[in-house]
């Protein structure tokens, strides 16, 4: 099962930026959008049937253009989930849930912190979001949670480490809290195949950042422990450029 995570910075100017052609080449079972900034009405649904995408569930924010998440599956799952009892998540579109038969998959848009206010908003629903997966996962055991998390856990996942450490998505308090999940029942599925530097999946639009590789490591496939002897890869498509972000993919058996 070939799943990929790709914050497409509005799904819109994606498929202009020839992001069918890219899906239909990639060809994964199930795809995780964040920040779609559409509702399902104002898209044209045909070009993702077409590409062998039936079963496609959108989560739009309730203020337009807005955040959003989606998940595109080839296969029809056995439940979505739209709720989870978190009022920005829900308001914001921000976690989505499809079950199917031996895993479950969570399409994930992690608030960034570009202010004080925003910031403090992060923190809040991190912690509502810890305690949402712990009582999902004494349920579903088999998660993989897929997103943009906004946050870089370790050094060797940011360009400038030293530069950028009081940095919202790099800080002290968000990195103890992403290390604290994955530590809770997660494996960070590129790293446990991967340890190589210099592997981002977002870049600034600012000073060139993407063709000098000056990026950051927001996005993760997270993969619960009962499914680790079920990993076989995981890595980064550095070369898809419909967004400033780029996907990342796991392969589970």
């Amino acid at each position: 099962m070939k799943i990929i995570s790709y914050n497409v910075n509005g799904i819109r100017a994606a498929i202009r930026k020839g992001f069918i052609d890219w899906l239909k080449v990639t060809n994964p079972d199930v795809i995780c959008l964040q920040e779609i900034k559409a509702n399902k009405e104002q898209l044209d649904l045909s070009p993702f049937e077409d590409a062998g995408y039936k079963y496609h569930y959108w989560h739009s924010a309730q203020k337009k253009g807005y955040s959003g998440t989606a998940i595109l599956s080839k296969t029809k799952p056995n439940h979505v989930e739209f709720e989870t009892g978190i009022d920005l998540a829900d308001n914001e579109g921000r976690v989505l849930r499809a079950d199917f038969d031996t895993v479950s998959i969570i399409s994930l848009y992690l608030p960034s912190g570009t202010n004080a206010l925003r910031l403090e908003t992060k923190f809040q629903f991190m912690d509502d979001f810890q305690e949402y997966i712990n009582k999902l996962k004494k349920d579903i055991p088999n998660l993989v949670i897929c997103g943009d998390y906004n946050i870089c856990h370790e050094a060797i996942d940011i360009h400038n480490p030293k530069g950028l450490k009081n940095t919202s998505g790099f800080l002290p308090e968000e990195r103890l809290w992403i290390d604290t999940f994955m530590h809770n029942g997660f494996i960070d599925s590129f790293r446990y195949f991967n340890q190589e530097p210099h592997q981002y999946s977002w870049w600034s639009y600012r000073a060139n950042a993407r063709n000098n590789n000056k990026g950051w490591r927001l996005d993760y496939c997270l993969t619960s422990e009962p499914l680790k002897s079920r990993l076989q890869r995981a890595y980064i498509l550095q070369e898809a450029k419909h967004s400033d972000h780029c996907p990342v993919v796991v392969e589970i058996e």
